[in-house]
Order: structure tokens, then C-alpha cells, then sequence
């Protein structure tokens, strides 16, 4: 009796075969087309009510995800075996079947180990002894008919026994679906003899090939996920530490030791009980989310994106906690269950590993150089570290520490039994957190000039890591709720320590040429790893994690050896570690005040090197594409000018020069005589030379060159530096020129992501916008720009209604919806001596830049530069404000009426007055 089903209680709830038989027998016809028809009725009506059953199982018990699963594969083998019976009996039976005419069907993949998601494929498997019969052929065709009818999806192959054996020789991926091939129905001797065929004549002897080929197939698996598996929108199937990584562990088991069921890997030798435990966990929870996951997208859908996160976590009754929402809950413990994968992976892949190595040749799994020492009573074995005794750590549980030390400093890997046996002791390291010993080990690993990035990863796996540091246990697999972060914040801290080091040994030079000019000048080099270990150290407390991280470093610095001044500068960092980008990328740096009161907190150059750095890394470390050369370009502009500030005490001479020196560059590259020259320096303000990179200066003089006096000229190019559109406007100056611009790039289809605003002398606007598509690239198609110019001067000459374009521009449904953003306006009359400063928060959608600036149209005052910033789902909008006499806002009711006409933009409150 086959007991694949066992743990689905009540199955004749889900269907009733016996009773479905009946009925089916019960169709008084002899037209074939009829009797299919009204069988497929019923089946498709058992299909439909077995699957609101599972769902409704689900939804009662959330957690039950392999018997969900289970669930729905028992559900598919019982109408298969009904079709079968109908195609085989009525439909075409034999009364004397010869050798040949002889047919089984396996189910294979994931439904052949008997686990499949509401919506997921049927996948199966035909099999005939020879060439394939007329016989066969048709019930092969009404079978397959049948379940599409059905609105089944259906994967299939029909193949000879000969075919089998010479396809799966030849193709890993046919091989590993056979290798969970389960007979469903049909001729049970032909089943065993392809079952027998297929283990001597594929698979034994290939065993070595095999695990090669699916670690090679699992690589690059990851690398197309984002190679980590802590992305905050992960793929429960295939992404790092999902379903298939714990599926390739069984299809190496099963193809090494012929193992049936995954509970029988302990039998063999490659998991512990305690470890089988773990496995089953995982794979019963990520069952969980997968089945509910198809159900909240009634189709098949792998990626827990974030619109699903909330849906999932209330279906699996998750609910929120003080500082934490159940979202964030609920990743959290998604990105623990997929933690427990990877370490058991490594674990059993090194296993294997071990058996079935050839001299010095292993499979492809983390290889350092490995250099004999006599390594403190630690033994080596085939050049890894290991244990000489299996109570080592608990004799002395500072080697828990060690063990990690040892592996930097001599770049040697790591026996698998020795990280086995740190997981189980880790909770040993309690009891010497505070031991100087252990303190300073940890230390030079952090600090390390080989590769600390790869060792801390090793210890936080064994979860040694979080047990020596509490504070960062906390933060191990939480995930932070918006569309900035990629990583969960453990995956980011460390991606972002490995970046430092990366830095500091030159390996960024192209990128980050500044970084890695000022590193050897910075004399505090080990608080800066701290300060980087330490920066998102209290993220999820429910307060600001600058304030709450600084508390901690207060705490934690003194304990890993830091002296007091060592100490202060620490938490400083942790303290003050967004202050820099925020200044750079929401403030007007022309603006010499905004220098002068980012200095008045930075105070030392030494500080200002370091938060450079630990801005730098922190960036990069957040996930692809969040680093580009505009970033690079506006914190090296605020580190020049504040060093310039500290340097020379506050002077503004520093400024000067910078101008001077772009002027300079520019008479260069336009190759303008001293008169040419300063004709053109004298039409703009001391902020525009400030303001835009050398490039911009030079493109925007050969423009307005090349204008004359044009009243309104356009120009777009490609800007690969930003992977946006740069376009440059302009145009006679006049109130409500900007927010014009800004909806008719929106109207266009284009997406503002940096805008600056500049007017000459003599009342010409020269504005300068990066845009970008909708889905994040350079707006660079002809038709694109044509309609672009097109839109920009109808806006400026006002042929047609603006705000009536808008309005009938549908806005896209933006995954940004998934995020609740509560509109934000601040006003500060204290950040410029000459303009009034506004910064609005709000979440990102299309058009949102020209319903803001059109709010301060109606306000009626100017705009002089604008700062466009987004961090996934949320934009940040500042703009430099005076009223039309040039004066800062300083009325209180006129600042609340401003106030208010821009927080019903921020809301999306749509526009009332006619442009």
C-alpha cells in the first residue's frame, strides 16, 4: 500500500475516487464525445472542490504547509487514475493487448515526491515498452486533452523505455524529474523495469557527475536571484535558501543512497536527527508560504513581494508586537528558516563532498589557500580546520571564537563537523562575552585586512555571531519593510564590512577613487569597522536607530577594547551616519550655509573622512543599483567644501578656488578667449558653478552657444554616468516655468529623479533634469524624446490644459502602493541664511514633482533649486524657496497656507485650478 499520503487526514474529504468512479460508470452513453465531455465535467467539479477543501484546511491550520502540498498531489493522482480508467476501459479498451501495447504513468518533479502548490504544473511521464503504439498514442492524447479541459497546466513526455534511459543520460535536468518518478497508474512491470534500467543504466557511476552538475545548476541559480538569500522580495522556490535548495539536497541523497523520503538522509549519515528536524521545519513552513502565496494570487507565483508579505502574514496569523509589525515578523522568520537552509547545505554538500573528493579536487565549494601551522590545539584535516576531541569548545568556549580567528589569519576553511559542532555549542560563547581573550579575537576578525566579510558571514551562520553580540542577534534575519533595502539588516551589515575592506585594499579604486585615496589617511581605522558593524545595530526597536545605535556602541565599544576616545568617536558615527547623505542628496550645497552647519556638527577632518567611508559602504551595501556616479559626485562635492570649511576655519576661500577652477575647466573645453569667457561667467549666479559637475557646465555652455537667442530651446541626452536621461531647458524666465516642465515630462512618460533650477542674470531659465522611464532606465528613445519636446513646449506656450492632460494620464499601479507613507512637510527658515528650505516626505508615484511644484505655483513664490531623492517607495523632495521679492517666507499664516497646499499634494489630492 502506498503511504505517500499518509499525513493528509480525511483524504476522501478532498475526493472521493470510489464514489467518482461510480458516477462516471453511472454515464449512459456510447458516443465517446459525450461520455469524455460529461466525465470531464465531473472530474473538473472534484478538481474545483478538492481544492477549496486543501484551501480551506490551509486556512484553518496556516502552518501545514507539507500537508497542504501533500494534499494537492493526492488530489491530481486520483482524477489521473479516474482519466486513466475511462481512457483504458471505455473510452479504448483492449481485449487481447499485445507485448507493445502497454502503458504506465509516472508523475515526476515535484509531484512525483508528492508536493505541489495549488497552481503548480502536473508534470508527468509517459512510458511504453518500444516505439509508441497507435494504442497508446490515443490515450496518451485523451489523457492530456482531459486535464487541459480540466485547466490543468500539465508538463509531459512520452518516451520508450530505450528513450528514457538515452534522454536522461544525456540531460541533468530530465534526469533529476526521473529520479523522483512515481508510478501513478498503469503497467506496474513496465514501471519497475524503467525504474530498474534507470539506477543501472543513468545513474550508477554519474553520482559524482551529478552532484557537480546541480551544484554548478544551483550557482547559477543564485547568481540569477541576486545570489543572497536575503532579499526582502524574495523567490520561495527558487531563490537562495528556498524550496530548491532543500529539494537538491534530497536529489543528491536520493541519487547517492537511493533514499525515498527525506527523513531517511539521517539513516545515511548526512544529517543528525536534530539537523532533520531543522530540514523538516523549513521545508513544511516555505510549503506554507508557497501554497498561500498561490492562493492570494489564484495562479502560480513564486515571489513574496511586497504587497504578499502583509497579505501572507495575515493569513498565517501573524500579528503585530511593540516596535514590529507582523510583516516584519513574519520575514523575519522566513529569513530564519531559509538561514537554517544554507547552513545545512553547507553542511551536507562538504559531506558528500568528503566521499566522493578526488585528491586535492573538491566540488567547487569555498576554497582558501591553506598553510600547515601549529594552530593551538586545533587539528588540521585535508587542510581545514577541525577539532581535535568533540568536546574542544566546551573545555574552553573562547576557541568558539578562535576557531574563527584561525580561519582569517591563516585563510584556511572550516570543517564541516567543526561548524557543526560550534552551532550546537554556540550558546557556550554566553558565558564569555565579556572575556578580554575572546573580545580581541573578534576584534581582529572585524578588522581584518584579508577577508573579514567571508569569516563573519561563517560565524553568523553557526549563529556564534549573534550569541557574541547579542544587540546583532537581535537584528539577525529582520528584514525592513520598504522598497530601499534589499538585504535584511545582519546580510546588509556584513556586505557592507566586506565593502570597507574591498576599499581599504583598492579592489573600488574605479569606483570609489576618493575612498580609497583617503583611506590610508584615516588614523581611527578600527572604529571605523566598528562603526560600520555598529551603524544599523538597533534597527526594529520601535525609535530613531541613530540615537538608540549610539546607546548601544556606548555599551558594546568599551567591551571589544576600544578606548574612551575610540568609544565616543564610535558612537558619533552610529549617531550621525545618515547625516551625510542627507545633506548631499536633500540639500543645496551652492548653499555655502548648508556646508557651514554640516561642519558645525562634523568638527574634525578625521570625522569627516570617516563618515565619508561608512556613508559610502553603507549605500553600496543596500542593495544593486542604489550606488551611481550622481552620488559619488554630490558627496565628494560636500566633502571637498566641508574639508575646505575645517581646514581653513571656516573661511569661504575654499569656495572660490572650486569656482574658479570649473571656470577654468570649462574656458578649456569651449575653447573661449578671456572676453568670450567672462561675458558668459558673468550672466550666472555664484550658486550655478557650484552647483553642477563640470560635465553639466560644459554641455549646458555649448548648448546655450549653440541656442543663440533662442527664447525656449530643449536638449536631451543620454547621462550613463546616472543611467538617466539629462534634460536641459532653456527658456525665458516666468512664474510657474518649473512646474509646467515637470508635468509635461510626466505627461511624456518620463520619471524625474534630480532637478535643478537655475536663472540667469539676464531672465533666462537654464534648467537641468535627470529622467528616466518608468521602470527605472534612460529615456532614450527617439519617439520618446520627440514627445518629450513636444510636451514641454506646448506646456511652456500653454496649448492645452496641463492639468487636464494629467488628470487623464492614468497614474500605474506602483508596487510603492503596497507601503503606507503618511505625507510629511517640513519648513526650515534656519537652514539658509537666504531661502526658505521645504522638504517634503511622501511615497513615490509619477507626477508627483509637478503636483508639488505647481502647490508652490499657487503659493506664489519662487523656486530656486530643487532636490529630487528617492529611497525606494519613498521620495524626498526639498526645494529653496523666497517670495517673489527675493525675500525669505517669513509670515506664519502664508507659511501654514504653503504648508498646507503642499501636504494635499504630497496626499495626491488632485489638482483644482487650471494651468
Amino acid at each position: 500500500m502506498n503511504t505517500r499520503f499518509d499525513n493528509v487526514p480525511n483524504r476522501r474529504a478532498i475526493v472521493d475516487r470510489r464514489a467518482l468512479a461510480e458516477e462516471i460508470a453511472a454515464i449512459a452513453t456510447d458516443d465517446p464525445a459525450l461520455l469524455r465531455r460529461d466525465a470531464i465535467g465531473k472530474l473538473k467539479d472534484a478538481l474545483d472542490a478538492g481544492r477549496a477543501e486543501i484551501a480551506r484546511r490551509l486556512a484553518d491550520r496556516p502552518s501545514r504547509g507539507l500537508e497542504a502540498a501533500n494534499a494537492q498531489a493526492f488530489l491530481i493522482d486520483q482524477l489521473l487514475r479516474l482519466l486513466y480508467d475511462l481512457a483504458t476501459q471505455r473510452l479504448y479498451p483492449l481485449s487481447n493487448p499485445t507485448a507493445s501495447e502497454r502503458l504506465t504513468l509516472m508523475a515526476v518533479g515535484g509531484y512525483g515526491r508528492g508536493e505541489m502548490a495549488p497552481f503548480s504544473d502536473v508534470d508527468i511521464a509517459f512510458l511504453t515498452p518500444w516505439k509508441q503504439p497507435p494504442w497508446a498514442e490515443q490515450v496518451i492524447e485523451t489523457l492530456l486533452y482531459s486535464l487541459w479541459d480540466m485547466g490543468l497546466k500539465v508538463g509531459h513526455s512520452s518516451r520508450s523505455l530505450d528513450d528514457m534511459v538515452r534522454q536522461a543520460k544525456g540531460d541533468v535536468t530530465i534526469r533529476t524529474a526521473l529520479l523522483e518518478g512515481r508510478h501513478v497508474c498503469g503497467d506496474v512491470p513496465l514501471y519497475e523495469e524503467a525504474i530498474g534500467r534507470f539506477k543501472a543504466e543513468v545513474t550508477h557511476g554519474t553520482e559524482r557527475q551529478f552532484i557537480a552538475d546541480k551544484l554548478a545548476e544551483r550557482e547559477a541559480r543564485h547568481v540569477k536571484m541576486g545570489d543572497t538569500r536575503y532579499v526582502v522580495e524574495p523567490n520561495v522556490k527558487e531563490g537562495k535558501g528556498g524550496l530548491r535548495d532543500l529539494h537538491a539536497l534530497f536529489w543528491i541523497g536520493k541519487y547517492v543512497y537511493d533514499v525515498d523520503r527525506a527523513a531517511q538522509l539521517v539513516d545515511v549519515g548526512l544529517f543528525t536527527p536534530a539537523e532533520y528536524k531543522l530540514f523538516h521545519r523549513a521545508d513544511n513552513f516555505l510549503w506554507a508560504v508557497r501554497c498561500h502565496l498561490h492562493l492570494a494570487a489564484g495562479r502560480a507565483e513564486d515571489r513574496l513581494t511586497f504587497d504578499m508579505q502583509r497579505e501572507i502574514a495575515e493569513r498565517m496569523r501573524y500579528s503585530d508586537r511593540p516596535g514590529k509589525a507582523a510583516v516584519e515578523r513574519f520575514m523575519q522568520y522566513y529569513f530564519l528558516q531559509v538561514k537554517t537552509v544554507g547552513a545545512l547545505t553547507g553542511t551536507f554538500l562538504t559531506h558528500i563532498d568528503e566521499q566522493f573528493a578526488a585528491r586535492g579536487r573538491r566540488f567547487g565549494l569555498p576554497q582558501l589557500r591553506r598553510r600547515p601551522r601549529k594552530l593551538n590545539g586545533f587539528v588540521l584535516e585535508r587542510g581545514r580546520l577541525a577539532l581535535p576531541s568533540d568536546d574542544f569548545f566546551v573545555e574552553d568556549p573562547v576557541r568558539l571564537i578562535e576557531i574563527f580567528h584561525l580561519a582569517d589569519l591563516h585563510e584556511l576553511e572550516i570543517h564541516p563537523q567543526a561548524l557543526r559542532a560550534a552551532t550546537r555549542d554556540a550558546k557556550l560563547v554566553d558565558d564569555v562575552r565579556t572575556d578580554p581573550r575572546a573580545n580581541a579575537l573578534f576584534l581582529d576578525v572585524l578588522t581584518s585586512p584579508r577577508d573579514p566579510e567571508l569569516v563573519l558571514r561563517w560565524m553568523n551562520e553557526t549563529g556564534v555571531f549573534g550569541r557574541f553580540v547579542p544587540d546583532f542577534g537581535r537584528v539577525v534575519a529582520q528584514m525592513q519593510f520598504d522598497m530601499y533595502h534589499h538585504y535584511t539588516v545582519d546580510e546588509h551589515t556584513i556586505r557592507a564590512i566586506g565593502l570597507l575592506a574591498r576599499i581599504e585594499r583598492g579592489d573600488l579604486a574605479a569606483e570609489h577613487p576618493l575612498a580609497t585615496a583617503i583611506m590610508p589617511q584615516i588614523v581611527s581605522r578600527r572604529v571605523l569597522y566598528v562603526a560600520v558593524l555598529l551603524h544599523d545595530i538597533a534597527k526594529g526597536r520601535g525609535g530613531d536607530h541613530s540615537i538608540l545605535g549610539a546607546a548601544v556602541a556606548q555599551k558594546l565599544c568599551p567591551r571589544f577594547g576600544l578606548t574612551r576616545a575610540e568609544t565616543e568617536t564610535v558612537s558619533w558615527l552610529v549617531r550621525y551616519h545618515l547625516l551625510m547623505s542627507a545633506t548631499a542628496f536633500k540639500r543645496d550645497l551652492s548653499d555655502f550655509k548648508t556646508i557651514l552647519d554640516f561642519t558645525a556638527t562634523i568638527q574634525s577632518p578625521e570625522r569627516l573622512r570617516l563618515l565619508l567611508v561608512l556613508t559610502i559602504v553603507d549605500i553600496r551595501a543596500v542593495g544593486p543599483g542604489t550606488w551611481n556616479g550622481w552620488k559619488r559626485q554630490l558627496l565628494g562635492d560636500l566633502f571637498e567644501a566641508a574639508e575646505e570649511v575645517l581646514r581653513l576655519g571656516h573661511k569661504q576661500r575654499g569656495r572660490e578656488e572650486r569656482i574658479a577652477a570649473k571656470q577654468e575647466a570649462l574656458a578649456e573645453a569651449m575653447g573661449w578667449n578671456e572676453a568670450q569667457m567672462s561675458a558668459y561667467v558673468r550672466r550666472f549666479p555664484e550658486a550655478y558653478w557650484i552647483a553642477e559637475p563640470d560635465d553639466v557646465l560644459a554641455h549646458n555652455a555649448r548648448f546655450v552657444a549653440s541656442v543663440g537667442d533662442a527664447q525656449l530651446a530643449i536638449d536631451a541626452q543620454v547621462y550613463a554616468e546616472r543611467g538617466a536621461t539629462l534634460v536641459t531647458v532653456y527658456a525665458a524666465d516666468h512664474p510657474g516655468i518649473f512646474y509646467r516642465i515637470a508635468g509635461a515630462i510626466h505627461v511624456a512618460g518620463g520619471n524625474i529623479i534630480d532637478a535643478r533650477i537655475h536663472t540667469t542674470r539676464d531672465g533666462m531659465a537654464l534648467d537641468n533634469f535627470l529622467v528616466q522611464d518608468p521602470v527605472g532606465r534612460p529615456f532614450d528613445d527617439e519617439g520618446q524624446l520627440t514627445r518629450l519636446r513636444t510636451a514641454i513646449e506646448d506646456a511652456l506656450a500653454n496649448r492645452g490644459k496641463l492639468v487636464e492632460r494629467l488628470k487623464a494620464k492614468p497614474l500605474p499601479r506602483m508596487r510603492a502602493d503596497a507601503f503606507r507613507i503618511e505625507p510629511n512637510v517640513l519648513v526650515d527658515n534656519r537652514a539658509s541664511n537666504r531661502f526658505t528650505v521645504v522638504e517634503i516626505n511622501a511615497r513615490d508615484r509619477p507626477a508627483l514633482l509637478n503636483q508639488l511644484a505647481h502647490a508652490l505655483f499657487q503659493s506664489k513664490v519662487t523656486i530656486h533649486s530643487a532636490h529630487v531623492a528617492t529611497y525606494g517607495e519613498r521620495a524626498v523632495d526639498t526645494f529653496y524657496l523666497t517670495d517673489l521679492t527675493g525675500d525669505k517666507i517669513a509670515s506664519g499664516p502664508r507659511l501654514k497656507t504653503l504648508e498646507r497646499r503642499l501636504l494635499d499634494a504630497a496626499a495626491g489630492k488632485p489638482l483644482d485650478e487650471a494651468a
